[in-house]
């Protein structure tokens, strides 16, 4: 009877967890965006006019202006310059480096640089792990790196922690019936989350 107990209220609370723990961060960053703005737009506008949720407005359209702002050269080209400055602060490099790479995991940008989601055979280990064609030609590889009829994979490690990106050969690479966001969503998990795409394409080459 407690086995039969514990066991339903464990899955009760792996189901709906997930979906509290997501609601609760969404309230959360619109209270704090409510809260932090939300004074600051008291200070500008005559008493009277402000209403709640004007500040996670702010917050929004705050948002939609640095990424139209980033799609400047000379806007890229300051926040390069300010994000070499935390890369050279002890601690705050680490921080900083772990959140932005995280981020960068779900970033729109970043997923149309993976044009293929492979399988990557190991050498002769029989191990193969997942990956994402990142460049098919090799002339936009560096001078030095490029080689005939190879591809550039990055393999990125579980929980985004880091990853590699290699040159491999397309003889040890071969395409998966998985889309990127299920094969980000796979590797994040460290493969916990399973994967609907069980089958492999016959393809017998990636695309060039």
């Amino acid at each position: 009877m407690l086995s039969f107990l514990s066991r339903n209220i464990l899955t009760g609370l792996i189901t709906i967890l997930p979906v509290v723990l997501t609601l609760y961060l969404l309230y959360w960053l619109a209270i704090s965006a409510e809260s932090l703005l939300g004074d600051a737009i008291r200070l500008i506008l005559p008493e009277g006019l402000y209403w709640p949720g004007m500040g996670v407005i702010a917050a929004l359209a705050g948002a939609f202006v640095v990424g139209l702002l980033m799609h400047a050269y000379v806007v890229q080209r300051l926040f390069n310059l300010g994000e070499q400055l935390l890369y050279h602060m002890p601690f705050v490099n680490s921080v900083y480096r772990s959140i932005r790479d995280f981020l960068d995991y779900f970033s729109p940008v970043k997923k149309r640089d993976f044009n293929q989601v492979v399988a990557v055979t190991l050498g002769d280990t029989g191990m193969r792990a997942i990956g994402f064609i990142t460049e098919a030609n090799p002339e936009n590889l560096p001078e030095g790196f490029r080689r005939e009829d190879s591809v550039l994979v990055y393999l990125p490690l579980s929980y985004m922690i880091g990853g590699y990106s290699v040159l491999m050969p397309r003889t040890a690479v071969r395409p998966l019936a998985m889309s990127v966001e299920e094969a980000m969503r796979f590797t994040l998990s460290a493969g916990i989350t399973g994967s609907s795409a069980a089958s492999t394409q016959k393809a017998p080459n990636p695309p060039a």
